[in-house]
């Protein structure tokens, strides 16, 4: 039994609790800050509680003594408090976060520790990263990877289109940081909310954008290796055009915590949503110009009589997985972590990992040229 930490208990820290323990391999303990947090989740054998504010560092490394890794479930600006703790504790590290500084503060940090740094562990940055290197090992030569995620409500009624799905600080920060990319075979950045793309899945209208962190390392990896490489957030259309008037024509986006207060008093929490994933690859394979596709949608479950959004159980299947991997030793590399480093198959194949495999699933390859 492997005592594991867990900093945020929120919506995603809450379904990371359940899963970890009723696996029957963890305890855990659950550090927040919020008594209110704290409480909301229910007592159950093999979970303790603690009241402390994370960025408490000598505290917190007080209380990872004895533990065998943390998963930092917290906002973005917490993550390096956290990654500071579990190198000072010498415990495994893995995050959720999608904040590019913030993982390259990480990468700092991890860079002579005696155990395993991962960050990145969610949705996107995380599975995103492994799928789409797994479909890139097909081909010969590279040319264009398009990457496509978003978590959307399955009924929208509000002109945003839109309700709060997860980290509302985690929101608006990709929809104001730069955006990594690679265009015509160099590094570059993208402003956020930009490149405005229109397309259909199963009759269903999205638009798609420019967002900020989805990409993790991808960008480093795939250098040299592609002649073109882009992320971008799903919503439905409208979205984006109603977020640039907020962040930027109301400049909103200097004045982020006032717009974090507006959007959770505004904006309802909807468990019924559906995540969508889409990868779109072109590239040779046998002297041919080949474009192959991923695309996956994951919806709202029912766990124990109680509704789980699709955001919520992708993102701590993700995390969980990965420490599953750890654990068992199929990630033994120590130091910092990419999520691409990953097999899928072996990630798909933890009992975490199936959350991805349960549901429908279409892979479709075309001969482009």
């Amino acid at each position: 039994m492997k005592k594991i930490a867990l900093a945020g208990g929120g919506k995603v820290g809450e379904m990371i609790t359940e899963l970890l323990i009723d696996s029957g391999h963890y305890e855990i303990t659950l550090i927040d800050a919020c008594e209110n947090a704290l409480a909301r989740i229910p007592e159950r054998p093999g979970l303790r509680k603690i009241k402390l504010n994370v960025s408490d560092t000598p505290a917190l490394v007080a209380v990872l003594h004895g533990h065998y890794a943390i998963i930092s479930a917290c906002p973005y600006f917490l993550t390096t408090a956290v990654a500071q703790a579990a190198a000072q504790a010498k415990i495994h590290y893995l995050d959720l976060t999608e904040d590019v500084a913030s993982t390259d503060q990480v990468r700092a940090i991890a860079k002579d520790v005696p155990t395993t740094f991962i960050p990145q562990c969610g949705l996107a940055p995380g599975f995103i990263s492994i799928v789409t290197t797994h479909l890139a090992q097909r081909f010969e030569e590279l040319d264009t990877l398009r990457l496509r995620v978003g978590a959307l409500p399955q009924f929208p009624t509000n002109s945003l289109t839109y309700n709060l799905t997860w980290s509302t600080e985690g929101v608006i920060n990709e929809y104001c940081e730069p955006c990594q990319a690679i265009v015509n075979g160099e590094s570059c950045t993208v402003p956020a909310l930009t490149q405005l793309e229109s397309f259909s899945l199963d009759g269903i209208r999205y638009e798609s954008f420019n967002t900020s962190g989805g990409l993790g390392t991808l960008t480093e990896s795939l250098q040299g290796k592609v002649k073109n490489l882009s992320y971008q957030t799903i919503r439905y259309p409208g979205h984006a055009a109603i977020m640039k008037t907020l962040l930027h024509d109301l400049k909103l986006a200097e004045r982020r915590d006032l717009l974090k207060d507006v959007l959770e008093h505004a904006v309802p929490i909807t468990y019924q949503d559906v995540v969508l994933i889409f990868v779109t690859i072109t590239g040779t394979i046998g002297g041919r110009l080949i474009q192959e596709n991923y695309a996956n949608r994951i919806y709202n479950r029912e766990v124990d009589g109680k509704t789980r959004s699709a955001i919520q159980t992708t993102t701590a299947a993700s995390v969980c997985a990965m420490l599953e991997l750890v654990r068992t030793g199929e990630i033994s590399q120590t130091g910092f972590v990419r999520q691409e480093d990953v097999s899928l198959d072996r990630f798909l194949n933890t009992n975490f990992g199936a959350v991805y495999r349960e549901v429908n699933t279409m892979p479709t390859i075309s001969a482009v040229g």
